[in-house]
Parts: structure tokens; C-alpha cells; sequence
């Protein structure tokens, strides 16, 4: 797997991004368009996207940094189909290497599902294993999602 980093994106990768979000993250988070994802990243600022290919060139992978209040923060989505295999902890490893701090949200449980009907696991592990921690009290509850603030160490 290769990571190839960009700052903007074409019609295609943006295609790859919103099927990879609406399969992988829960379903109360999905875009209902291409468009609807095109709003979101367009109200984000100073955006970085970084993408995972194989060795056909497939994308399997889309990290995103951004600035939000004065902190850098991080999306990262795997295709659940290679997961479990080093690859989220090589994309996210490269976005630390890059950035000395980071800030996320993460969904801290598994009550929500996916569009094809299936759990939603969340990544919480996965984060701390990798170096960062909970920043106690800092979350965000609306109606689609609720999560906790990570903080990488």
C-alpha cells in the first residue's frame, strides 16, 4: 500500500470518498449526495487529503487534516475490507509523522449501524493503541452522532 497526499480532488476521488464514508461509518453520518460531502469539505479549512492505494491503484483508504479552532484535527476511513491488516495504523503513523499534534472525534461506542445493517464498531482501541487519549469531558452529542475528543500523546 501507498499513501499520496493531495490538496484537492477530482469528481473520481470524491466518488471513492463518499461510498467509502457511507459504507464505513454509521449510517446516521451518511451523505445523501456527492454534493452534500462537497459542502462539508468545503467549510473545512486548510484541508489535506491523503489517500491509500494497493498495488492495482484502487483506493482503500481517505485520511483528511484540517483546522479547527486552532487545532489540527483528523478523519481517517478503511475500507473494512483490509482492516485489521496495519494499514489504518501505517495511514495514521504517516499523518502523525506529518503533523506533531492531533485532534479527533471518535464514536466511543457500538450502538449505531452501518447502511448495510451491520454493527458499527467503534475505533476507540484501535486510537489509544496508537498514541492518543481521551480528552476527559470533551464530547459532542447531536442527534447523528456521539463522540469523544481524542488528542494524539
Amino acid at each position: 500500500m501507498k499513501i499520496v497526499s493531495k490538496s484537492d480532488l477530482s469528481i473520481e476521488e470524491k466518488e471513492i470518498i463518499f461510498q467509502i464514508w457511507n459504507d464505513e461509518y454509521p449510517e446516521k453520518i451518511s451523505y445523501n449526495s456527492i454534493e452534500d460531502l462537497e459542502t462539508y469539505l468545503n467549510n473545512l479549512v486548510d484541508v489535506n487529503h491523503y489517500f491509500l492505494y494497493n498495488d492495482s491503484n484502487e483506493i482503500h483508504g481517505w485520511a483528511i487534516t484540517f483546522i479547527r479552532e486552532n487545532e489540527k484535527w483528523f478523519a481517517i476511513i478503511i475500507n473494512s475490507k483490509i482492516k485489521n491488516q496495519g494499514f489504518g495504523t501505517q495511514l495514521l503513523n504517516h499523518l502523525k509523522f506529518i503533523e506533531s499534534k492531533l485532534s479527533g472525534w471518535v464514536i466511543d461506542h457500538n450502538n449505531d449501524l452501518k447502511s448495510d445493517g451491520t454493527s458499527y464498531v467503534s475505533p476507540l482501541h484501535f486510537y489509544l493503541k496508537n498514541g492518543f487519549s481521551i480528552c476527559e469531558g470533551i464530547r459532542i452529542e447531536t442527534d447523528k452522532i456521539s463522540a469523544v475528543k481524542i488528542i494524539s500523546k
